[in-house]
């Protein structure tokens, strides 16, 4: 199962870090359109699920930062004869500092709606028996201490399906 979870993630990341059409492009935009966002580029693609204290104490946490990961992979056997029929969940989880209150789940708002438009954009077939076809659900964690002062983490959670 390693092998395609790490291909779905590494897809996934491929979306999300295109110069043209990745996150970072569409915070610009974003904030080209409204004056009153104040985002920055996002800092770190990982694909790694690491908790925030052991990212941060093995020194390797930068913010912005978007966590790429699979969280849990159904083999449904939906169709005969074949090895893998079913749906892995990937979770594309954002995680935002400052060091004030003031802003920060707006901006936590930005990233997630620049990870979701990407996702409207990524439906259909990814190749090699994987598809998405387009729902996603976001979860928000309340604002906690960590990062410049405050941290608050935000997860985008969406389907793929899969037949090999």
């Amino acid at each position: 199962m390693a092998g395609f979870t790490g291909t779905l993630t590494a897809q996934a990341m491929a979306l999300l870090t295109s110069p043209a059409s990745g996150v970072n492009a569409r915070i610009t935009a974003m904030e080209a359109n409204d004056p009153t966002l104040k985002g920055t580029a996002v800092e770190a693609f990982v694909s790694q699920n690491v908790s925030v204290e052991i990212a941060e104490s093995a020194g390797q946490a930068k913010y912005p930062c978007l966590l790429v990961y699979c969280d849990s992979v159904q083999n449904l056997l939906q169709e005969k004869f074949r090895a893998f029929s079913g749906r892995l969940q990937l979770v594309v989880e954002v995680r935002q500092t400052q060091d004030s209150l003031d802003q920060i789940e707006r901006n936590t708002e930005m990233y997630v709606d620049a990870v979701c438009a990407l996702l409207g954009e990524a439906r259909g077939d990814w190749g090699d028996g994987a598809s998405y076809a387009g729902g996603y659900q976001v979860t928000y964690e309340p604002v906690a201490m960590g990062g410049k002062n405050f941290i608050q983490r935000a997860k985008v959670s969406f389907a793929v399906e899969l037949s090999e």
